[in-house]
């Protein structure tokens, strides 16, 4: 950014003639910031809400500042990740699922077939239905068989 650039700038963000902010950029060596807090020390410039002020000083923070920081930080951060995991594990999970079909075989021939995720829902919800018919069909020579992916990378 050129000289004139940096001067316009600095021009609207402290809402000065441009005579003030030649003035303070020159003052400050061409350095914008120092130059808006030439600019704040002679009053020219209102302060940052919150009662802070412009500054190029580095901020030092005590060690209780940083364990107090670090702990919501961790706590809340790793809180949020743990549910991201969770969440993308069900996601998967799901989706092996729907792409997964349990198929129902008497004498080598298809008869049946349905995603996972139906068959879970039936032993979920209606479970003195599934369950039974699903043992009885074995009494009546039907084989039952997942298709799909499998599982081994979950």
């Amino acid at each position: 950014m050129t000289k004139l650039e940096q001067i316009e700038k600095l021009r609207e963000r402290a809402n000065v003639t441009y005579d003030e902010a030649r003035a303070a950029y020159e003052a400050a060596d061409g350095d914008l910031l120092e130059a808006l807090i030439y600019l704040e020390r002679q009053g020219k410039v209102e302060p940052p809400a919150g009662g802070g002020s412009f500054s190029t000083a580095r901020i030092e923070r005590t060690e209780e500042n940083e364990r107090q920081q670090e702990h919501t930080d961790t706590g809340t951060d790793s809180f949020m990740k743990t549910l991201e995991r969770i969440g993308k594990f069900c996601a998967k999970l799901i989706n092996r699922a729907n792409n997964t079909t349990f198929e129902v075989l008497k004498d080598n021939e298809s008869k049946v077939k349905f995603p996972v995720t139906v068959l879970a829902l039936l032993v979920i919800f209606a479970p003195h239905i599934t369950l039974p018919l699903i043992v009885i069909g074995l009494f009546f020579g039907y084989h039952y068989r997942f298709v799909g992916v499998g599982f081994s990378d979950l």
